[in-house]
């Protein structure tokens, strides 16, 4: 590994603890000290849980029959993407205060250009990194975790080591030493597969792969590799994105990891997808007018899928119902599936909207502040006195697992 000067460039990796679950309890602090999960997939997967919820052996994709039986004391959600994205802005509000300079990464993560920022301030990066910390739980009530280095990598591996609502600062000398207790595959953008490949050259750690020749990582992964060679290494290749232009397409697509013909399990991986890419969207400010679905069969052969959007859309309840629609026209019980994936198209701001886009987004709203409305009378005067149509017909045959997201969907 070269040897590094501490600060040629610094930038900042803040990532927001256990997003989904922090947001819930924001409301809920009643929920404060209680294993939490939020769920997909009309209630039926685990998509977030709390850090002891995790502890117990409970993960994302995980049924929520399965997390009942290992957790049958906790409590458990739907997801509200909307309010989701509320506190994500007023998150992000709080990291321009800091630097002007932010890319929005997701809805729960930022890099943010540190340079300069010490002498502004007059402190240090972690002095710096903890001021973040303590300003957004001040302001927003959710936790954050903060890596600062010379590379977005290195940052963000940096903010994943001391969660939840820490602080880690790797200078460049200290670099080298940092890398050498990270496995390889915790390396952003080495996955499974491409951990597997390294481990056949005998590199498992990050500082191996750092200090490995660039030309073996070159020919072994590509161009990929050298990115990730070159910021591993204290150099700033990845430079941040302040004002992306928009994408053509957002996808999220995923192997399944294996080969399957259960059509509950393939359209738990397809919700799964739904909901991270419904996120990006809330985000980043961004609709997309069509949904293109896709199955990958056995055979590595693709099919899919397009659905067009009565007008541009982020919203996930829209969004599901068409990529439910694709799903049944696609699925066939005699193939076996091993993979799937959700891509947005024809991509649009809030900024260029049109008419149409703005009343049913007003539509939207309406039916959230009702939806909390009922959620208020219920939490004061009792679980079903306010109720939807639909949920009052199934009466005494509606599951116990699932409820509405309001009042709290807790097992037992």
């Amino acid at each position: 590994m070269r040897p590094m000067t501490d600060w040629r460039n610094a930038i900042a990796h803040i990532d927001a603890d256990c997003f989904y679950v922090s947001c819930e309890m924001t409301r809920h602090p009643e929920l404060q000290g209680q294993p939490v999960c939020v769920l997909f997939n009309q209630g039926a997967f685990v998509i977030a849980k709390s850090y002891d919820a995790k502890a117990r052996g409970i993960s994302t994709g995980m049924s929520v029959w399965d997390a009942r039986k290992r957790m049958p004391d906790a409590v458990f959600l739907m997801p509200d993407f909307h309010y989701y994205g509320l506190l994500s802005e007023k998150m992000f509000a709080v990291f321009r205060r800091f630097s002007p300079d932010v890319e929005v990464y997701s809805i729960d993560e930022a890099f943010v250009d540190m340079n300069g920022i010490r002498s502004l301030w007059h402190k240090s990066f972690r002095q710096l990194g903890d001021a973040i910390r303590h300003a957004v739980a001040a302001e927003v009530g959710i936790t954050v975790s903060v890596g600062i280095s010379t590379s977005k990598t290195l940052a963000k591996i940096a903010s994943e080591c001391n969660k939840p609502d820490g602080t880690t600062v790797i200078p460049g000398k200290r670099i080298g030493r940092f890398l050498a207790d990270i496995a390889v595959q915790d390396i952003p953008g080495i996955g499974r597969n491409r951990a597997c490949l390294l481990h056949k050259f005998n590199i498992r750690t990050a500082a191996q792969f750092a200090m490995a020749e660039e030309s073996q990582i070159g020919r072994v992964l590509g161009r990929h590799g050298l990115v990730l060679w070159h910021e591993l290494n204290g150099e700033s290749v990845q430079k941040l994105a302040l004002n992306p232009p928009l994408p053509k397409s957002i996808a999220r697509t995923a192997s399944m990891g294996q080969v399957s013909d259960s059509r509950t399990l393939l359209a738990a991986h397809l919700s799964h997808h739904t909901h991270r890419l419904v996120s990006e969207l809330v985000a980043k400010g961004l609709f997309t007018e069509r949904i293109s679905v896709f199955l990958s069969r056995q055979s590595f052969e693709n099919t899919g899928v397009e659905m067009r959007m009565d007008c541009p859309t982020n919203s996930l309840q829209r969004i599901s119902e068409a990529v439910r629609k694709a799903f049944m026209a696609l699925y066939r019980n005699e193939e076996r599936y091993r993979g799937c994936g959700v891509v947005a198209s024809r991509i649009s701001r809030a900024s260029t909207a049109t008419a149409d886009l703005f009343g049913q987004m007003q539509a939207d709203q309406r039916q959230t502040e009702l939806m909390l409305t009922i959620n208020t009378i219920n939490d004061k005067y009792g679980r079903h006195m306010v109720t939807s149509g639909a949920a009052s017909r199934l009466g005494k045959h509606q599951s116990n697992a699932i409820r509405f997201r309001y009042p709290l969907l807790k097992a037992g």
